[in-house]
């Protein structure tokens, strides 16, 4: 069979399987299998449902090859909002910590664009701290609860907080595509009853870990917004919601103000 012939083929079973990028897709998996044999895995794999960046082994966020694990959170485009935000805010020199980083795609775009700047990460799973470490300089990237992983030092000296924490209210991840619902980990997806558990407690636990006028970016939906900007100004932070319709992304800006 002829590469086209079977490029065709690979294109034919991804479309009748419903990958809407069909062509893209077939592309990605023949650049990343180093035989016939790890092809045909992986197309099988992918017309089983499995999400496309795991089997590739990264995903494509912000300019950048992000590398990502099976069964890590795959960062999504409208996340690239949050990224650039945080990378106009942050200066050379400063600290910017990307909190429920995942695989650290927001610091990775915050590193690349911003240089001199010193990116840190933290999350709760161990398998996205390992793909972060990866990512990111693996001494900057720890595990833990929000704020609890961090070392001391680092209290009152963070200039940009970047958060993609989950925000989807927990009646609701039954109604995710399946890609994310049966392959993503739950503390990725669940922001608990009305999907902003998380969103408090950030709210409340930043400002003691903000430098001077430091701000936090948080994603959330234009649903949220609105209580999402309530619960950082109650917190002591002048905040606002900031919206991109190309990317189906909002998000809220909220600076210190003390």
């Amino acid at each position: 069979m002829s590469a086209d012939v079977e490029n065709e083929a690979i294109v034919a079973r991804l479309r009748a399987a419903g990958c809407v990028f069909a062509e893209e897709e077939a592309a990605l998996l023949v650049e990343a299998a180093a035989s016939s044999e790890e092809l045909e895995s992986l197309v099988e794999r992918r017309v089983g449902g499995e999400p496309l960046e795991p089997l590739l082994g990264f995903a494509e966020f912000g300019g950048l090859r992000v590398h990502v694990d099976a069964g890590v959170f795959v960062p999504r485009r409208r996340t690239e909002l949050l990224a650039a935000t945080a990378a106009a805010l942050a200066r050379s020199g400063e600290v910017v910590l990307d909190l429920c980083c995942g695989a650290g795609a927001i610091g990775a775009v915050v590193a690349a664009r911003v240089p001199g700047a010193v990116v840190y990460a933290a999350d709760v799973d161990p398998a996205a701290v390992r793909a972060a470490r990866v990512n990111l300089p693996p001494e900057r990237v720890f595990e833990g609860d929000l704020f609890a992983a961090l070392p001391g030092s680092l209290r009152g000296a963070i200039s940009v907080i970047a958060v993609n924490a989950p925000y989807v209210p927990t009646e609701a991840i039954a109604l995710m595509p399946p890609e994310a619902r049966l392959y993503e980990p739950a503390v990725a997806l669940d922001g608990g009853a009305d999907g902003l558990d998380l969103h408090r407690r950030i709210a409340a636990e930043s400002p003691d870990w903000l430098a001077p006028d430091g701000s936090v970016v948080i994603e959330t939906s234009r649903e949220q917004s609105a209580r999402s900007v309530a619960l950082f100004e109650g917190a002591g932070f002048s905040a606002r919601v900031v919206e991109d319709e190309d990317l189906d992304a909002t998000i809220v800006l909220a600076t210190l103000t003390r």
